[in-house]
């Protein structure tokens, strides 16, 4: 089971494309995989015939690197003889024939070797998941000096998770370590008695939010800025948009404006555009902005790229259709994977405000309540407006209070008066 996303953790086996004794060659699609975001095409890595499907259609929550199928001449002639292993070309790839190393490993202890060796000498042929290399880059972790936990030593994200960059691999008292934050009592520990619940499983998407959302909060040091937006000259503005964007069957939401206005007060506030690394603060070169979109069993944020550049009639229709097929689960990686800034907007369900918790690696998520009319002081009267209140949550390791508020005030101008988003 491949990784295709970074938070993934296990899919589902939606529809094999093989079945077995099929000749396959690197690139044939061989199987559609149900991810906690989308589903996906898989793609053979390699050539062979199909020997035998390990996973069969429609089974769910199956964990990321547990093998689905077996071609012959891959895995199968290594792993039952160990005699198979010496075969270089054949053996070097796969873990499986370094599976019988342990039993012999004090009487051949020469014999358990090559692997590593040949792990080391090209990086690219460390045995590891995707998500794992990822991180590993991520965190600047040499993944040839590391023993994997996974089957046959395969290094996962467990074990990057539970290094230091420069350090080797983690002993077995680490991982164990790192786990334990995050153990939960059962609800008959806690008093709740068997049987007075329905229990619905968690499925992929649930539990990547959760365990997303769980280290963001714990981890980043965050804070929130709140500000009250008149909008009344926004919501007329957006009449006349709509009015000249009819003939073309467009429609501008608030939300559109919002995305647009937090783009340029992006580019006007570069240091608001950041994301913190191990290395360095990251300073992107583009507002790509993501927004916020409730699904069922979750939510996903795709992304509109160069948000800064586009005229509101092409963000309004890539909205919608970015909206339109994350709710059917076929958005691809890359429209979900990389925003340098959230949006979530929770007006049309009426909630005045609210803080969100931060989409790592991004430095900051904008917060967006219900326009609604309040009473406001001009001068030294009392009048009526329609106010709509933000929060912007920041990562105090790259935003800091100064940097937050600077961005705010440039976003409150856009959106009290609109005309400012084109100049």
């Amino acid at each position: 089971m491949p990784a295709l996303s970074p938070t993934m953790e296990e899919g589902a086996l939606a529809k094999w494309h093989v079945k077995v004794g099929d000749t396959v060659r690197s690139g044939d699609v061989i199987a559609e995989i149900e991810t906690d975001k989308a589903t996906m095409e898989v793609e053979a890595v390699d050539e062979g015939r199909v020997e035998a499907i390990l996973v069969p259609e429609g089974s769910s929550g199956v964990k990321v690197n547990t093998p689905i199928a077996r071609l012959a001449g891959e895995g199968e002639p290594a792993a039952p003889p160990p005699k198979a292993a010496p075969e270089p070309k054949a053996a070097e790839p796969k873990a499986p024939a370094a599976a019988p190393a342990p039993a012999k490993a004090e009487a051949q202890p020469s014999a358990s070797k090559p692997a590593p060796a040949a792990q080391s000498a090209d990086t690219n042929r460390v045995f590891a998941s995707p998500l794992a290399r990822r991180l590993a880059q991520q965190k600047g972790i040499d993944l040839s000096a590391m023993k994997g936990s996974g089957p046959h030593g395969r290094i996962v994200r467990a074990d990057i998770e539970a290094a230091r960059p420069g350090a080797a691999a983690p002993g077995a008292a680490e991982p164990a370590a790192a786990g334990a934050p995050r153990q939960i009592l059962s609800l008959e520990q806690m008093g709740i008695a068997p049987g007075s619940y329905d229990l619905i499983p968690l499925d992929g998407m649930r539990r990547t939010v959760a365990r997303r959302l769980t280290d963001s909060f714990r981890d980043i040091p965050h804070f929130p800025l709140n500000m009250d937006l008149e909008i009344d000259n926004l919501l007329a503005a957006r009449v006349k948009i709509n009015a000249l964007l009819e003939k073309d069957g467009v429609k501008v939401s608030v939300n559109d404006l919002v995305l647009k206005a937090s783009a340029i007060a992006l580019k006007r506030v570069p240091e608001a555009n950041a994301s913190y690394t191990p290395d360095g603060i990251a300073m992107h070169h583009h507002a790509d902005i993501a927004m916020a979109v409730a699904v069922p069993g979750g939510l996903i944020t795709p992304i509109v790229r160069e948000c800064e550049s586009k005229g509101l009639a092409q963000i309004a229709v890539e909205t919608k259709d970015l909206a339109e097929r994350a709710r059917g689960k076929k958005l691809k990686p890359e429209e979900y994977q990389g925003g340098t800034f959230s949006v979530s907007n929770l007006g049309m369900f009426g909630i005045r405000s609210f803080s969100s918790i931060i989409n790592e690696p991004q430095g900051a998520i904008l917060s967006v309540g219900a326009g609604e009319k309040r009473p406001v002081v001009r001068g030294d009267q009392l009048a009526v407006a329609t106010v709509m209140t933000v929060t912007l949550t920041c990562d105090h390791r790259v935003v800091d209070g100064a940097v937050g508020a600077r961005w705010l005030e440039v976003f409150k101008t856009l959106i009290e008066d609109p005309i400012g988003m084109l100049v």
